[in-house]
């Protein structure tokens, strides 16, 4: 079987883009796009990878010159789908802390026009302990300071050599939040009025939402894969057939990166809110509900769920009749990405435990369900009896043995309080009324105290399965 090298495949491109970091996401996903862009546009740019840490993958990956297979696997429109895609738009691979000098030259490259990053949600933060000096800052935006303003000198604050900054980290409004960063540094290393205008005015900064899940290595079935492929890929990355890529900017930063163009599900708007909104409570709203209702169905993976008569239909029905009314978008287009959705959870390639997800499960309620329950209930004046029994369900799971409760401290402790009361209005009101959870108190809600000791006690009694079967409105 030969090894991935650069004999294999030499394009000559030069380096637009660098990229901080080199996880499975970015090689899956914005990688991907490039190198589609490369062979499908007249884009002609290659990445230079940076490791935003000490410890990381990027020997590994410039062992095999930056040559990779991405293999994306699942259901699309009904119809199952593999695909195996050789990246070779990777050619140049920098660890700062062992070659700084080197790497902060990146940005004298006249070609440069792109950084995309994925640093984890806590990897855009200012660390004050940094330094403008000649060693790698701890922080991704420092060691991206230390970018732009060798740059800004290299090229005497021109205004064309700004570049297009397209962060990746899943946090909302993460564009800004990495401009904000870079001008705390500004100020930290007193870097000058000149570099904090051209930092403004010359680059752009975009607020991003990505989607796409990826599993990674195929570890369990690497021989398989490297026989199908041919090659001895070790950095081979899986990952599922949908994605979507949702870039808040302006027609200039379409111009320049124009994957719409090429059939990748890309949407560059104004105002990312609204896809985030629909991602969060379509996709995550529909995760975090499922999960309590298909475990205590005696269920253990998503797919298990969609495709349980009973609890699949309770989630199409979540979706559909709670969720969807309270978002913005056009219905038509809501549906058609719930639809996706399903899709997704059916992937037989991806096995995704509900007791995995079940981690955090109070927290994920607040952010991802219980704005849809209130939304709902300002429209319509009822409560969503599904997505209301999405909570009934998590507290009677708490008090359950069907999983091993891994939540913060505070969470397992009241709901064990909660449950001693042996009330179902005690248990239920207990919950509701914690501040600490809630960041408010539930119980004040009209009616909702009392559908969730109804939900609870029907349970207990009965099971979930009555539960589901149970009318869709308690007042």
């Amino acid at each position: 079987m030969k090894a991935l090298k650069r004999d294999i495949k030499q394009p000559n491109r030069p380096v637009k883009v660098v990229q901080f970091g080199e996880g499975n996401f970015l090689r899956a996903f914005v990688d991907w796009v490039i190198q589609r862009l490369n062979e499908e546009t007249d884009f002609n740019g290659n990445v230079a990878v940076v490791q935003p840490l000490p410890e990381g993958m990027l020997s590994k990956l410039a062992e095999q010159d930056g040559l990779y297979h991405v293999m994306l696997q699942g259901i699309s429109q009904g119809e199952l789908k593999q695909e195996s895609h050789l990246i070779d738009s990777l050619s140049e691979f920098y660890n700062p802390y062992q070659d700084f000098d080197a790497y902060e030259h990146i940005g004298t490259y006249p070609e440069l026009q792109f950084v995309f990053s994925n640093t984890t949600e806590a990897g855009i933060t200012v660390n004050e302990n940094d330094k403008m000096s000649d060693q790698a800052a701890v922080s991704f935006p420092g060691k991206l300071t230390h970018l732009l303003y060798r740059r800004y000198q290299a090229f005497d604050g021109a205004k064309d050599k700004g570049l297009y900054i397209i962060p990746c980290e899943l946090i909302n409004h993460n564009g800004q939040a990495l401009k904000e960063a870079l001008l705390k540094y500004a100020d930290l290393w007193a870097l000058g009025e000149g570099y904090k205008r051209w930092l403004i005015s010359a680059n752009h900064f975009c607020n991003t939402l990505v989607d796409r899940i990826v599993p990674g290595f195929p570890k369990d079935n690497i021989d398989a894969v490297q026989k199908k492929i041919g090659y001895q890929d070790q950095m081979v990355v899986e990952g599922e057939i949908f994605h979507l890529w949702v870039i808040e900017a302006d027609a200039e930063v379409q111009t320049a990166f124009p994957a719409d163009k090429i059939g990748v599900n890309m949407i560059y708007t104004q105002d990312q809110q609204p896809y985030r909104n629909r991602k969060v409570h379509i996709l995550n709203g529909a995760h975090t509900s499922m999960v309590p209702v298909g475990l205590l169905a005696g269920i253990s993976t998503v797919q298990g769920a969609v495709e349980d008569q009973q609890v699949g239909k309770f989630i199409v029905d979540a979706v559909e009749q709670e969720i969807i009314p309270t978002l913005s978008l056009p219905k038509d287009e809501l549906l058609e990405f719930a639809a996706e959705v399903m899709d997704r959870f059916r992937n037989p390639f991806v096995k995704h435990y509900l007791s995995s997800i079940a981690l955090n499960a109070f927290p994920k309620y607040k952010t991802r369900v219980l704005p849809c329950v209130k939304t709902y209930f300002e429209q319509q004046g009822t409560l969503p009896y599904r997505l209301v029994l999405a909570l009934s369900a998590y507290i009677h799971l708490y008090n359950s043995e069907i999983i091993t409760l891994k939540d913060d401290a505070f969470v397992i402790d009241l709901l064990a309080k909660a449950w001693k009361a042996d009330d179902m209005q005690r248990t239920a009101f207990t919950v509701l009324s914690c501040e600490q959870i809630w960041g408010e108190d539930l119980s004040v809600i009209d009616g909702l105290l009392d559908m969730v000791s109804y939900q609870l006690e029907l349970i207990q009694t009965n099971g979930i399965a009555a539960a589901i079967k149970a009318p869709e409105a308690v007042n």
